[in-house]
């Protein structure tokens, strides 16, 4: 016989947990790159869904037109996607850093309509299918559940990525210099550090996150034009609720909210779509600063 859970089969409510945490895992991927780049450099990146799908693009383009398999793309996706990142931020972002962060928003938001006009233009928006790879096709039976090996690789994929640049900024001389140079540039440039550079750099790290979980998400999705925007609006809602600039609030605030949708899928699944945007109403109005933010 079945165990059940508060009248649900436990294998089922088990499954909708685990698609939680996948799901979980591209909000902390996302609001992770975004998080960074608000924190380094102040601008509000509304371009990140945009390069999301740019990134699950080139792994699709990459074995259909050049024959390259998912774990070369998974390297190269991220480095294409960082590489335009660059050229966005030296012709653009460069020079509204000491300005409201509304120009930025906006001027990514445009960013966002022309790439997607683009794929749109040229792929329509049916969405392209993307073969999980050989080596995490199948899944493994736990006993209490199936456990599909390619959802257990995003997540676990996803969290030594995550915790991997958490550890980058927080625990190590190059993220010092990071967060100094975005408090206190003219004393870091005084120090002999390129500023500019490591300000370049960052953004094309935070952008090349987002493509990362772009080759990630597309064997589980359809490669689409609109993948980005149908996610992005959540993600901000992520980093809203973790704390704006806060890195390892995205991460955490991710996850459990990955979870927490999972779940209301299972009991209540009416509200499913908007059980993040609830949650952040209830934490800006006990906590304006989100969960791990600083209060000003």
């Amino acid at each position: 016989m079945t165990a059940e859970f508060f009248g649900i089969p436990l294998p089922a409510l088990l499954g909708q947990l685990l698609l939680g945490l996948v799901n979980g895992s591209f909000y902390a991927m996302l609001s992770l790159g975004l998080a960074v780049i608000f924190g380094m450099l102040n601008i509000i990146n509304f371009a990140h869904g945009a390069l999301y799908m740019m990134g699950a693009f080139f792994a699709w383009m990459g074995l259909e037109y050049l024959g390259l398999n998912y774990w070369l793309m998974l390297g190269l996706a991220p480095l294409a996607v960082g590489l335009i990142g660059i050229v966005i931020e030296r012709t653009m972002l460069q020079w509204l850093y000491k300005l409201d962060h509304l120009y930025g928003l906006l001027l990514t938001f445009g960013i966002t309509l022309v790439i997607e006009g683009v794929f749109r233009s040229f792929y329509g928006v049916s969405g392209q299918p993307y073969q999980v790879p050989d080596a995490l096709q199948g899944a493994t039976n736990l006993g209490f559940m199936i456990l599909p090996n390619y959802r257990a690789w995003v997540v676990v994929a996803s969290l030594v990525v995550c915790f991997a640049v958490w550890a980058l900024i927080e625990k190590t001389s190059l993220g010092a210099k990071l967060r100094a140079g975005t408090e206190n540039p003219k004393l870091v440039q005084a120090f002999g550090i390129n500023v500019p550079l490591m300000v370049t750099l960052t953004y094309a790290g935070g952008v090349a996150l987002a493509a990362f979980a772009g080759v990630l998400a597309a064997p589980i999705l359809q490669v689409s034009a609109l993948m980005g925007s149908n996610l992005i609006i959540v993600v901000f809602a992520v980093v809203v609720i973790g704390g704006m600039g806060s890195i390892l609030g995205s991460i955490l605030t991710g996850l459990g909210l990955g979870i927490v949708e999972g779940l209301t899928k299972v009991f209540y699944p009416e509200a499913s779509n908007t059980v993040v945007f609830v949650v952040m109403v209830l934490v800006l109005l006990v906590r304006p600063a989100g969960l791990f933010g600083k209060e000003k």
